[in-house]
């Protein structure tokens, strides 16, 4: 029992850096990733779930994270735009400093050409980015092979370049 436990405490420092980066970069909000991160760990041990050996664990755990994630990034959107739609939400946003603003400017620009990408081309590159996984270990994540993996992070590259401006990304 103690070595499960022990194994379990490994699992969880290792893997849950990653699954709360992945988490963050489709959520946007730093408490919603961590309790999808939690929930997945808890999951995991209420259904005392055994893998073959840690790096299955991982990649079940960022296919439930990033599922999460994605059911509650749609659910926030839905909510968000029913709220705009029932109370006309002022969209303007003060900001304070040139840096700071072009900084803003910069990083909402990036999230929405990320946002236009079709989820199977941006999962990957958030992934990959963000998540810091390396192609076999998306692969492995999503189901898929490491050369369909690379085509994909290709694409979404490609896509993003297309959807950005040419110039004035303010990059640090």
């Amino acid at each position: 029992m103690e070595r499960e436990a022990e194994e379990f405490r490994g699992l969880y420092e290792t893997i849950f850096p990653v699954l709360l980066r992945v988490s963050y970069r489709i959520t946007h909000s730093e408490e919603a990733a961590e309790d999808l991160c939690q929930e997945a760990f808890f999951r995991l041990h209420e259904k005392r779930m055994v893998f073959p050996n840690r790096e299955e664990a991982k990649y079940w755990l960022i296919r439930v994270v990033k599922n999460a994630a994605l059911n509650y990034a749609k659910r926030k959107d839905r909510e968000r735009k029913a709220y705009q739609r029932a109370f006309h939400e002022d969209k303007r946003v003060v900001e304070t400093g040139e840096a700071a603003l072009v900084k803003g400017e910069t990083r909402r620009t990036i999230q929405e050409a990320l946002e236009q990408l079709p989820e199977n081309l941006r999962i990957v590159l958030i992934l990959k980015e963000y998540g810091e996984l390396n192609y076999k270990e998306i692969g492995r994540a999503l189901g898929i092979s490491e050369g369909n993996v690379k085509v994909r992070v290709f694409r979404a590259r490609e896509r993003l370049a297309g959807l950005l401006p040419k110039d004035g990304l303010y990059v640090s």
